[in-house]
């Protein structure tokens, strides 16, 4: 650690406090221990120096294991929302809830998995498969999050993109994500590269291999890419266990061991004393820890270590609220913000006072349970509505799930550790009844049968369905027949149906999607606890749609570049092999270098109003005209977060006018995107995004920045980013495949 830019006061600090320390004292930093809380992971406290240790805890997308916290939309629904302030009000309202339990490192957000295999058990966790728009968004969570002076655990740092194998298990090691150096840099590498922009002061390693070496023990990864290159000045903690050796980790530039000492603790102390660890790699794993404690400014005013985490929430415990009633509105929010709706035929949406309503689908309740126990529970991780018994068994198997959605009710999160505690939670079915008793709306459901009577008489029939995932399990596919076979069922007897999918993952909708009597489809993704009121604002039009799709949906599995998880095979049968050999191309980029033209295509999502685009502006920034320097073919300037300071230089300026020209006020994400001269690259890249309210007839300017970064290629020669010479396409739309405005730079 250098101590550089913003850290440098932080880590004179550190320094100062880590000389002060023993051997023994600086090991206690480095290791988990157990403790009186549920704090996902703890460092017990070293009185003699004051250093009040850290609970660390579970995760991304609201605080796991605990009473009285909120139940925020998952990574997912961020990602569809395409709202920067609105992923930042998320950010500074969880963080104040990890804050107020004494929470001092938030494990997360998630970045990894990326997203490129489809079925990737936990992509919901995510924002999204692309690049960018997961980089600007983890970029807002990670600043506000550390603003309110909760350390970001970014995760899970690198290629953990199958949960099939994602742990050695008997004598079968596990999956290697074989990553070339330009896919590396340019894809997966990049969303992490914001987050360290943002200077996130803790990096979670992966449990995978990466180019056949432990992502915990990588030490191109980690002391390479992300300590030299990246400028990273915090800390380095291994997954839960996917700590495999002791002295090659700590060389490797791991710094913190969770959950325990299997590898370090005395070990280490024993590799320090007879030369195999250096004692100033030991060093510089306690400023690196402590140094993040100082920046984020938790030596003063911060609560006691997991004071609000009760050990056991079935015994009486004292009670600490993390909850703000001023977030109310940003859950809410960020709920209806991430549905997309993506058909609308005769006028079906918004629903205008109907008579009756019919509702079906087993997505519609709340599960039949939402209580904790003692110990492991469906609760602890979000798993109340799915099989127990498979998920349960699945988590600790690392194998392919065999049941495609969770069949026992709605879904507010995905399950797992990024799983969210339901304090309180409201169902589309909740809202929905208490919207037909105001209205005097005749309402019939049936929940539990794939063949439900459908009252002819019905104004509309809504039916709720859903794709569940789960840490530990791979989904076994992206549709499953009994919901579809549901939907036809009622299409065939309703000529008003509506299908709302919550969706923890791409889901293919072309067995239903045609019939003539579906007239809408909602995907719904993983709302958080507002999931309910947000879907009823959305219906009846209370709130108009703006969610935009963070992935493509295809019309064939066979479509994708990677649909399912790689699986041991031949000589590979005990040390698996995943090969990235597609590249960058995955999702929408997959889908324009093949010219497959998809269902519904990355960005797309309709709106109860119409918008048209104008005015395309293309120009250097004002401090790059007559500056040659700021075109030069690579970068010059000095590493800091993030690397060379110059890669984040505004080099262009994008702007387009957005006119309403529908009946109703709505939000509009205008998209910009890049076409890199050269060879081998994608025909067009996401490279900004601006989401604007235009009222009726009213018309807003946008307005785009693009950086060095943006516009360079990594050159696997000189190990730099590089500027091509040419022409570069720019297009702004509505989509990737919108695509209103073009024009050249």
């Amino acid at each position: 650690m250098t101590g550089a830019g913003l850290w440098a006061d932080a880590f004179t600090k550190s320094r100062a406090l880590v000389g002060r320390m023993t051997v023994a004292e600086k090991i206690t930093l480095t290791t988990g221990a157990s403790s009186n809380t549920s704090c996902s992971g703890f460092i017990p406290a070293i009185p003699r120096v004051k250093f009040p240790g850290l609970c660390l805890s579970d995760a991304g997308n609201g605080l796991r294991g605990t009473d009285f916290v909120s139940a925020w939309p998952s990574g997912i629904h961020v990602g569809a929302s395409w709202n920067k302030d609105l992923a930042r009000k998320r950010g500074t309202g969880m963080g104040g809830e990890f804050r107020t339990k004494g929470v001092n490192v938030l494990l997360g957000p998630v970045v990894g998995p990326a997203g490129r295999v489809v079925l990737s058990g936990r992509n919901w966790e995510g924002f999204s498969i692309d690049p960018y728009l997961a980089g600007a968004l983890v970029f807002e969570t990670v600043s506000a999050i550390q603003e309110v002076g909760v350390i970001t655990s970014t995760k899970h740092y690198i290629g953990n993109e199958q949960e099939t194998n994602r742990n050695p298990s008997g004598d079968v090691e596990a999956v290697s994500a074989n990553i070339d150096d330009k896919t590396m840099h340019e894809l997966y590498l990049w969303p992490f590269q914001d987050a360290v922009h943002a200077g996130t002061g803790n990096i979670m390693c992966s449990y995978n291999r990466l180019n056949n070496s432990y992502g915990c023990a990588n030490s191109k990864s980690l002391n390479g890419l992300l300590k030299t290159e990246l400028g990273f000045e915090g800390f380095v903690v291994s997954d839960w266990g996917a700590q495999h050796a002791g002295v090659a980790t700590a060389l490797a530039g791991l710094d913190m061991a969770m959950p325990s000492d299997d590898f370090w603790g005395s070990h280490l102390a024993d590799a320090v004393k007879n030369g195999s660890v250096p004692e100033s790699r030991l060093d510089d794993m306690a400023t690196r820890i402590v140094a993040a404690w100082y920046q984020m400014g938790q030596d003063k005013g911060f609560p006691i270590s997991g004071i609000g985490m009760a050990a056991d929430l079935t015994k009486p415990h004292n009670i600490i609220d993390g909850r703000n009633s001023s977030f109310r509105s940003t859950l809410f929010d960020g709920a209806v913000e991430g549905h997309v709706l993506v058909k609308n035929t005769r006028s079906a949406l918004p629903l205008k006072t109907p008579n009756m309503l019919s509702i079906f689908g087993y997505s519609a309740k709340n599960p039949d349970h939402n209580n904790p126990k003692s110990g492991s529970s469906p609760w602890l991780f979000g798993g109340e509505s799915f099989n127990t018994t498979e998920y349960e068994g699945g988590f600790f198997s690392n194998k392919v799930g065999t049941t495609p959605i969770a069949f026992d009710g709605t879904i507010y999160s995905g399950g797992g550790s990024g799983a969210t505690s339901q304090s309180l939670a409201v169902s589309p079915f909740d809202a929905i009844v208490q919207q037909a008793y105001d209205d005097g709306t005749a309402l019939f459901w049936d929940f539990s049968t794939d063949d439900p009577f459908v009252n002819p008489a019905s104004s509309a029939c809504l039916v709720f369905g859903n794709a569940f995932a789960a840490e530990g399990l791979d989904r076994p596919g992206a549709h499953d027949d009994y919901t579809d076979g549901l939907i036809k069922h009622v299409a065939d007897r309703c000529n008003n149906t509506i299908v709302i999918l919550h969706n923890a993952g791409i889901r293919l909708v072309d067995q239903f999607v045609d019939h003539p009597n579906v007239t809408a489809l909602i995907f719904a993704h993983l709302p958080g606890e507002a999931s309910g009121k947000a879907i009823v604002s959305i219906l009846y039009g209370k709130s108009n749609p703006s969610g935009k799709l963070p992935y493509t949906v295809a019309r064939n599995e066979s479509d994708y570049a990677v649909l399912g998880p790689d699986l041991p095979e031949g000589i590979f049968a005990k040390f698996p092999q995943s090969n990235f050999s597609e590249g960058v191309l995955v999702d929408y980029r997959h889908f324009d270098a093949r010219n497959i033209t998809p269902r519904y295509e990355f960005g797309f999502g309709l709106s109860y109003t119409l918008f048209n685009y104008s005015n395309l502006n293309i120009q250097k920034t004002v401090t790059a005209t007559g500056n040659d320097t700021f075109f030069a073919e690579y970068p010059t300037g000095a590493i800091r977060e993030g690397g060379q300071v110059d890669l984040w230089d505004a080099l262009a300026e994008v702007s387009a006018d957005i006119k309403n020209i529908g009946g109703v006020d709505g939000a509009e994400v205008a998209q910009l995107y890049v076409g890199v001269p050269g060879d081998g690259v994608p025909v067009r890249q996401l490279r900004g995004f601006e989401k604007r309210m235009v009222n009726v007839t009213a018309t807003e300017t946008v307005r785009f920045e693009i950086t060095r970064r943006d516009l360079s290629v990594w050159d696997t020669v000189r190990q730099g980013w590089r500027l091509q010479r040419g022409r570069y396409k720019v297009w702004v739309g509505a989509s990737s495949r919108d695509l209103r405005l073009e024009g050249g730079l």
